[in-house]
């Protein structure tokens, strides 16, 4: 099994079409389709599902494609560990991180590190909150920010440390009967419309749940993909949303107003993930000890 064989067809899986994946990879289609043709001759099964120039990954196929993937992600991190460890200062972090935290948490935190660090770097992916375990653990991401923090008992394969809980608010329009008020029951709210995030967002089902725990289940009458989707909702009058308290620092939009909810109940945790099958890298272990040291901090002086 040579290197420019599993090159070539990583490329050809993820493009599904061998020639965008020679166009990618500068070499002739002809070489692309005898590459994998050898490959899988020597593992004696098809590893593809040819429509045409199109192709699509067999059962065996994917079961393939998921090792090698994991393997490059290895060797990549073998070379950045050698790297790091000459100045890990200047290394980089790959980094995911759920859409709730986009827009202040995560931003805040690098502007603080680069502060202190400034020759640092960061790959930045957003995902779902399975999709940022899933990714940890398979090491398409080496670290990830989460919220909820994962029950240690359900996924044996993630180390991490919850950073801080936050509390929940809800985001009103500036003329809803209720935006003067100090603070308010989420059971006051069993009347009015909500905008949610879309199906597969852990929030949503935070948000669901505490509904439906203060004795009603929420009349949804939009989506969004986002944080900031739902802030424009609330903003033209089409519903209340629930928030995380820190998507609002310095940014609750024109137009609505972000009230304390009486349910003190209503909080969600939020912290950092990485697998256990491996020791962090240098630079990922200044970063980790960066946040865990920059919210000890915190906590104590909220306290």
């Amino acid at each position: 099994m040579e290197i420019r064989q599993i090159q070539y067809f990583m490329e050809a899986a993820e493009r599904e079409h061998v020639t965008e994946a020679a166009d990618a990879l500068h070499v002739a289609q002809s070489s692309v389709s005898r590459q994998i043709g050898n490959l899988e001759d020597e593992l004696g099964v098809e590893l593809f599902i040819r429509e045409g120039r199109r192709v699509k990954l067999t059962p065996l196929g994917k079961i393939f494609y998921e090792r090698v993937k994991q393997a490059i992600n290895i060797l990549d991190d073998a070379k950045k560990e050698v790297t790091e460890y000459l100045d890990p200062e200047k290394g980089t972090i790959r980094i995911a991180f759920p859409n709730s935290m986009a827009a202040h948490t995560l931003p805040s935190i690098i502007s603080a590190f680069r502060a202190r660090y400034p020759e640092a770097k960061f790959q930045m992916t957003n995902a779902l909150h399975q999709d940022l375990i899933k990714g940890v653990i398979n090491g398409d991401f080496n670290l990830a920010m989460i919220s909820p923090m994962p029950k240690k008992d359900k996924e044996k394969k993630i180390n991490g440390t919850t950073l801080f809980s936050e509390n929940i608010v809800v985001l009103l329009p500036l003329q809803h009967p209720l935006a003067n008020k100090p603070s308010i029951h989420l059971q006051e709210l069993k009347d009015d419309p909500f905008v949610v995030l879309t199906e597969g967002h852990k929030f949503r089902d935070q948000v669901v749940r505490s509904c439906n725990k203060a004795g009603f289940s929420p009349k949804i009458s939009f989506e969004g993909e986002n944080i900031d989707a739902l802030k424009g909702l609330v903003s033209a009058e089409l519903g209340v949303a629930l928030m995380p308290e820190m998507t609002l620092v310095d940014n609750t939009p024109r137009s609505t107003v972000m009230v304390p909810l009486a349910d003190t109940s209503l909080t969600r945790t939020v912290g950092i993930i990485y697998p256990a099958h491996r020791e962090l890298l240098p630079t990922e272990k200044i970063f980790y000890d960066f946040l865990k040291e920059t919210y000890e901090r915190l906590n104590e002086f909220r306290m």
